[in-house]
């Protein structure tokens, strides 16, 4: 089953059982989907809307944090009980020895020995991760690895 099929079959789910932030998430999930397909002009396939689900995860992360920082604890709530409902459509999440040893083969492989070189290797770990890993977390591991 494609992962957009999940995504309607869950809400239909979730319709029944009256959960109104797990509703409310997949649609706008949904939504985001769609409008990412008007924008290309084509069909999203899984991966693709894996990205879009690795953005909306983001955005949830960025809103939450800086709801907190701004004294809005129940603002705060809200978006982190919509990112446990998205995070459950992203592929298990890789540790951070996982990362270390996916890092350290890509940069073997380029070749790079300087932070300089950190265009070489961020794409082809993204790649290799594919909504598995936080981009934040990505991009530390591989700093530090060129930066030794």
């Amino acid at each position: 089953m494609s992962l957009k099929n999940q995504l309607t079959s869950d809400m239909k789910e979730a319709m029944k059982a009256r959960q109104a932030v797990r509703l409310g998430t997949i649609r706008q999930l949904r939504s985001a989907i769609k409008n990412k397909e008007i924008d290309l002009g084509k069909e999203l396939d899984d991966d693709a809307v894996i990205s879009v689900i690795g953005t909306q995860v983001k955005q949830r992360r960025e809103a939450a944090q800086m709801y907190r920082d701004n004294q809005r604890p129940e603002l705060a709530d809200k978006e982190e009980a919509e990112l446990v409902v998205l995070q459950d459509y992203l592929p298990a999440q890789l540790s951070e020895t996982e990362l270390r040893v996916i890092v350290a083969a890509v940069i073997a492989e380029t070749g790079a020995s300087s932070v300089k070189e950190l265009g070489k290797v961020m794409p082809q770990v993204i790649a290799r991760t594919r909504g598995a890993a936080d981009g934040k977390l990505v991009s530390r591991l591989v700093r530090e690895q060129l930066a030794v």
